[in-house]
Formats: structure tokens, C-alpha cells, sequence
């Protein structure tokens, strides 16, 4: 985790994004603010011309003028969007005009949230009572019209969370999120997203970088709040769209990816809540996490492990790994063009890779022939599938192997992997050991779920003869 705040250097705002970088989205900013009067159009500029640019942005309105302000921008701009509502500190004079009014401009096209909206006990700029009841009914909208809302708490957990309870079926985001681990979790339990912004970057911040890193991929957002919370290197200054990239920079590192990975797991997460931008239509390939590049060649698994994304996501870091057919070596080849630009080349994916052995023989050859590294991520079944042991084949080929044992023994692993094969937990151990006799490099992983006995998965794997073992958190995927 950062314990420091990033140091300070240009923003680089001068350099366009190609084509391909995923491109970042702001989900919540006050672009209808009179700080950006002077220059409101050169600001937007900017954020697109950032890196790796803000592709869209959602100004949000804080009562009924800011919100039809946030309309008008949003109607001059293809790419930017509204939210409209009642910010707790405005909330003493919410009423039945102001309800009818939120309700005509949620049907406006360029609408995509309700809000702000929610309490703040900190300030107290509008009666305790005041909060709760124009909270309520804008949740009541947001119910009405199927929008999602956007949540500000602030020293207001227990009944911020206790309104959204009973909301419903009502979804949305708790913005800028300040609360603590707990309270994200039940947010989320909710189905309720968490959007970081530029505090992440402050040098006491440690329980907000917390959740950064804590956050599941499907459920995180980015937003700065503008021209509110500048990021670390900018503290002090107005904020504005073009400085996500700062808060960006920070929770990819917290989170251990890199910043094009953050930019297409939040993008899409907005796409998601809000209906912007777009989805992914096709399955893919190849896809590239961190400095990586990995080999989808099959959604076909011996196992249907509990724990397994597939059976709760179509997604990956943001890429779409649900086949509609599997690839040939040729369209593999074609897709990693120069094998030595990755750090490695990992057959991966949504299914087994060895279910298609002639296919991964015939791509790793290549690659090695072409200075690459590779990896195979198996759940161990590899010679079983086969029918022979296939390894003595992968010596030459194969520079790694990550087996994925997630179990410390036969019952438990039956219980949470349900293999389609019998003995199939007695077939994954001689694998492993037979492993370490024509693979450099194996791995032992495990998923930290309940019922695992990591140290007792641990012992097994030593005692096969593997060295690198590694526990796996249940929400960490890719």
C-alpha cells in the first residue's frame, strides 16, 4: 500500500491516448460549479487529452438549479452525463415541489443517477430530520424511475446503510467513499458499488487505501469529486476531471495492477451501473493484465469449483473471457504478435488450457521459438484428461506451471471443486509431483475459502517437492 503521497510531478495532459487504452471514466464531478466558469470548456478539453483520459463524466447536480446546470452541460457534450438530486446539505428544503421537479428531470435522457443524496453528520448544514427525509425520497425515485442513486455518508454509517436496507431493489454508489471496511462490505452486500477518490492519495489515509486494495473488481469506481479533494500532488488546488488519472495511478498501485487495468475494471463497472459507454460484445482470445499477456483458448473445465468467476461473472480485469467458440493456434499466434514484448505468455482463461494439449504445444513452441516465456494455469488434470502424462510433452515448452491444489484433501476437495473425473484429487497430486521433474518453475496455489486448511495444503504441496506455494484471496481474481 502507498503510506506516502505520490510525489509531485506534471500532469501529463499534453499526451493523447491511442486508440486502444482503455479510457477512464469519471463518475462524479461538479462540472456545473461556478470554480469552472471562467474555463469550463478548456477543462473538459483537458480531460480528454489526459492520460490515459477520461472517456466520459457524470456532473452531478447538488439541488434543483445545479441539477438543471448539470443537464445543460451534459446536453452540449456527447460523452458527458447527469445526475440529478438534493445534496444532504440543501436537504432543509426539500418538499413536494422539489420531489416532483427531481422526478421530471430524472426522465430526461442525459440522466443517468439520482443525486447526490444521503446524510451528512459532520456539518449539519440542513436538520438531522431534514437528511432523512429527502434521502428517503429520492431513494423513492431512484426505486421509481430504476435509476441508480449516488449515496454521500459522511459519520452516518449505521443509518445510511439502515435507509439503502430498505430501499429495496434500488441500486448505486456511495461516493468518495470515507467509511471503513465493514461498511463496504455491507454496501456491497447490497449491491451497492464503492467509488474512491483523490483522498486515497493523502498521507493519513490508511483505512481509505485499505478498502482500495479490499474492493472486488466488480465493484469498485473512481470519481474526483471536482473541483473538490485534488489528488496528493495537487492537494490545495482545484480539481478537475483531468486529475483522475493522479487517484488512478494510486489505487492501481495499491491494488497491484496496472493503471490501463484500473481504467477498464471501473470503466466497465460504470457502463454497468449507469448504462455509458459500452460493454463488451465478444470474448476474447487474449487479453493483457498488468505486463502479462493471457491465452483464453477454452471455457471447457474438468471442475466446477465453487469459488470459480465463471460462474458469476463473464469478466475479467475488465475483458470479457465468455467463448462462443474456441480459437485455433493460428488466431492465437496472430493475436500475440511479438511473444517477447510480455513478461510472460500465459495459457489461462476461462477452462482448462491442457483440455486443448496439440494447441498449447503448438503455441508455446512458438513463442519459445520467438524469446518468449510461458506459463500454463491447470487445475492439475492435464494427464488424466489426456490419458497419459503429458508432462515429459511440456519439457522445453513450458517455463511455469501454476496447479491450482484447493484442497488439503480428497473429501474437501470433492466438496468445493465437484471434478467430473473420480480419483481426480489423487490424478492432481502426481501431477504436481511428477511437475517438478521436467518444469522449471511450479507453482501451489490455493483459495483462501472455508473448509481450505491452508497449512495443511501447504505441507502437501512441500511434500510433492514444490517450493513456491501461494494462498489466493476468494474475491482476487486475474
Amino acid at each position: 500500500m502507498i503510506e506516502k503521497p505520490l510525489a509531485s510531478r506534471p500532469l501529463p495532459v499534453d499526451v493523447a491516448p491511442s486508440a486502444d487504452t482503455p479510457r477512464l471514466v469519471d463518475t462524479h464531478c461538479h462540472l456545473e460549479d461556478a470554480r469552472f466558469d471562467a474555463d469550463r470548456d478548456e477543462v473538459i478539453k483537458r480531460a480528454q487529452a489526459s492520460c490515459p483520459g477520461v472517456g466520459h463524466m457524470i456532473t452531478v447536480g447538488t439541488d434543483i438549479a445545479s441539477s438543471e446546470a448539470a443537464l445543460r452541460i451534459a446536453h452540449a457534450y456527447p460523452f458527458i452525463y447527469a445526475a440529478v438530486g438534493v445534496h444532504p446539505h440543501e436537504a432543509k428544503g426539500f418538499d413536494e415541489n422539489v420531489f416532483k421537479r427531481l422526478l421530471a428531470l430524472a426522465e430526461n435522457e442525459k440522466t443517468v443517477a439520482i443525486g447526490e443524496t444521503g446524510l451528512d453528520y459532520h456539518y449539519m448544514h440542513s436538520p438531522r430530520e431534514a437528511q432523512v427525509h429527502a434521502f428517503r425520497m429520492q431513494v423513492e425515485i431512484a426505486r421509481q424511475t430504476g435509476l441508480p442513486v449516488i449515496v454521500h455518508s459522511r459519520e452516518a454509517d449505521d443509518e445510511t446503510l439502515e435507509i439503502l436496507g430498505q430501499s429495496g431493489r434500488v441500486k448505486g454508489v456511495l461516493h468518495c467513499f470515507s467509511g471503513d471496511a465493514e461498511m463496504a462490505g455491507a454496501a456491497m452486500a447490497m449491491g451497492f458499488y464503492i467509488s474512491i477518490a483523490g483522498p486515497v492519495t493523502f498521507r493519513k489515509a490508511e483505512a481509505i487505501r485499505r478498502v482500495a486494495a479490499e474492493v472486488p473488481d466488480d465493484y469498485l469506481l473512481i470519481e474526483t469529486d471536482a473541483p473538490y479533494l485534488a489528488p496528493g500532488p495537487l492537494r490545495g488546488q482545484r480539481n478537475e476531471p483531468a486529475y483522475l488519472a493522479e487517484t488512478a495511478r494510486a489505487i492501481a498501485a495499491i491494488r497491484g495492477i496496472s493503471p490501463e487495468d484500473l481504467a477498464r475494471i471501473t470503466s466497465l463497472n460504470a457502463s454497468r451501473l449507469f448504462g455509458i459507454g459500452e460493454v463488451p460484445g465478444a470474448g476474447r482470445f487474449t487479453y493483457r493484465i498488468r505486463d502479462s499477456l493471457y491465452l483464453n483458448l477454452t471455457n471447457r473445465c474438468t471442475n466446477s469449483c465453487s469459488f470459480c468467476v465463471r460462474f458469476y461473472s463473464d469478466f475479467v480485469k475488465g475483458h470479457k473471457l465468455r467463448l462462443t467458440r474456441e480459437p485455433d493456434a493460428g488466431e492465437l499466434i496472430s493475436e500475440i504478435g511479438e511473444p517477447g514484448a510480455y513478461k510472460e505468455i500465459v495459457f489461462c482463461g476461462y477452462g482448462e488450457p491442457l483440455m486443448r494439449l496439440d494447441v498449447v504445444k503448438e503455441v508455446a513452441a512458438w513463442v519459445k521459438a520467438g524469446g518468449g516465456k510461458v506459463r500454463i494455469n491447470t487445475n492439475g488434470h492435464g494427464s488424466l484428461i489426456n490419458g497419459r502424462n503429458i508432462l515429459p510433452e511440456l519439457k522445453g515448452l513450458v517455463d511455469g506451471l501454476s496447479i491450482s491444489l484447493d484442497a488439503q484433501d480428497e473429501k474437501t476437495y470433492a466438496g468445493l471443486c465437484k471434478p467430473v473425473f473420480p480419483g481426480a484429487f489423487a490424478a492432481l497430486l502426481d501431477f504436481i509431483r511428477e511437475s517438478v521433474k521436467y518444469v522449471p518453475e511450479v507453482r501451489v496455489t490455493v483459495v483462501r475459502t472455508d473448509g481450505v486448511d491452508v497449512e495443511a495444503c501447504r505441507s502437501l504441496a512441500l511434500s510433492l517437492g514444490v517450493k513456491d506455494f501461494r494462498v489466493r484471496e476468494l474475491d482476487a481474481v486475474g
